[in-house]
């Protein structure tokens, strides 16, 4: 058996150029604000055309970006929205769980679709992997007996990252050597087998097939493959800068999320630092994507939920089924005591409010405002599933605006009451507005003047 060669196209940071601190460029993060599922594809893709780098830092492909450019959707679900602007460069960061037949599947479809993506994605040679036996053990225990459903998308992204706190994941320059590969998936699947035969009684994985399948798997990753801790801090020490993607949102956090019904990764702006290899002083601006309303894919807590004729109308207007599984999205309203809780974890200092033009027919918006527990108002998120089952929401209700507001791009010609939504929810979040969507496609796009003002100079870096 041979060892796939080492070589790549990232170039090695030499100690002058990283000794240049007055040069170093600045990151910023995108976040989402709720539960994911936030429109934060489109800001990253309008985003990046002035930053060098797009670095995605957490999840799986259980997250999917959708962006629309001139009418032609892009669905992503590992590639960062970077790739589909020439000359940005796109990184999959060690934080991140890579499917690799997931990736070549998504690499091949951007390839048909025209899009460059050989020399300019970047794989972490950090980053684990997901191999079937993953989504076999999810599948398994999501559908088992007495389980609490957490409503995952069972792609092995869970056990995935069971396996790398365990101490036993595979890593993607694991993968490459491909006699490590062999005695790995050797000695896992025989492990799994057992595991899922005596929890679950599923059927049995064959290894030499797995081997096989992901040794060729291997080989065409390869050239994608580097240490992008290296190429990132080269990129801020030539004074370049990098738009840092999250997946999901922050409510679904694995630390600050509504626990256990969350995913499995670092979402919120901290795991930038964790899931890419840069500092903490390399990120200059946290930007927090919400959407105007509010949705949930999956089960779980939803204080906000509107589950009568409103809840479909806001599913329909909004095309509220997954990018990946297509499943319908739970909706509501917005839910103010979440993003002040969101604004505080992330840090967040731009706030992107996308789908306004969902609300468009709508003659009256409730907003949640506060929360009542037992009789008693409280702004504070509960830390156990449970305590969200006896949230009361208080609601206000604002004036809509009943008429179109969609493909407008500036802030002066949206109808009174929508600026007045707009200036409300600032108010309430004391988060800086910076942006907002009034439709799918690229360009239906609002700029407020001071965060084109400071985006432009964050991103000055881009070469």
């Amino acid at each position: 058996m041979r060892t796939l060669g080492t070589a790549h196209p990232c170039a090695k940071a030499n100690s002058s150029e990283m000794e240049l601190a007055l040069k170093r460029g600045k990151g910023a993060v995108i976040v989402g604000a709720q539960w994911g599922d936030e429109g934060k594809g489109k800001i990253v893709d309008v985003l990046s055309e002035s930053f060098s780098v797009v670095a995605r830092y957490a999840g799986g492909h259980n997250a999917g970006h959708t962006v629309i450019i001139n009418g032609k959707k892009f669905i992503l679900q590992l590639v960062p929205c970077g790739v589909l602007r020439p000359g940005c460069r796109s990184v999959i960061g060690n934080g991140v769980v890579l499917d690799p037949i997931a990736l070549l599947k998504e690499v091949g479809g951007l390839r048909e679709a025209g899009v460059q993506v050989d020399g300019s994605l970047f794989i972490s040679n950090r980053a684990h992997v997901i191999l079937p036996y993953h989504r076999m053990i999810e599948l398994a225990a999501e559908n088992a007996p007495g389980r609490v459903k957490i409503g995952t998308t069972s792609r092995g992204i869970g056990p995935a990252y069971e396996d790398k706190m365990g101490r036993r994941g595979l890593r993607v320059a694991d993968l490459l050597d491909l006699p490590l590969l062999k005695t790995h998936v050797e000695n896992a699947v025989r492990e799994k087998n057992m595991i899922a035969h005596a929890l679950f009684n599923s059927e049995p994985l064959d290894a030499d097939k797995m081997y096989a399948e992901y040794a060729q798997a291997a080989e065409k990753i390869a050239p994608f493959v580097c240490d992008t801790a290296v190429l990132l801090n080269q990129a801020l020490a030539q004074g370049e800068s990098i738009l840092f993607e999250g997946a999901q949102g922050t409510m679904l956090d694995i630390d600050h999320g509504t626990y256990p019904f969350v995913t499995s990764s670092s979402a919120t702006s901290g795991g930038a630092v964790i899931g890419t290899g840069v500092a903490p002083t390399a990120i200059s601006a946290v930007i927090g994507v919400t959407k105007a309303y509010c949705t949930r894919v999956g089960e779980g807590p939803f204080p906000s939920e509107e589950k009568g004729d409103l809840g479909q109308q806001l599913r329909q207007r909004g095309n509220e089924f997954g990018a990946v599984t297509g499943r319908p999205r739970r909706t509501g309203w917005l839910d103010l005591p979440l993003l002040r809780y969101a604004g505080m974890i992330n840090g967040i200092s731009w706030l992107v409010v996308t789908k306004l033009d969902v609300l468009d027919e709508l003659a009256e918006i409730p907003v949640c405002v506060g929360y009542r527990i037992d009789g008693k108002k409280t702004m504070e998120a509960p830390a156990q599933a449970s305590g969200y089952e006896k949230i009361e929401c208080i609601y206000q209700k604002l004036p809509g605006w009943r008429s179109s507001t969609q493909g407008i791009t500036k802030f002066d010609q949206l109808p009174r009451q929508a600026r007045d939504y707009m200036s409300f929810l600032e108010k309430e979040t004391e988060a800086k507005l910076g942006m907002v969507s009034t439709g799918p496609d690229r360009d239906h796009t609002i700029f407020l003047p001071e965060f084109i003002a400071e985006w432009k100079t964050a991103a000055a870096g881009k070469s």
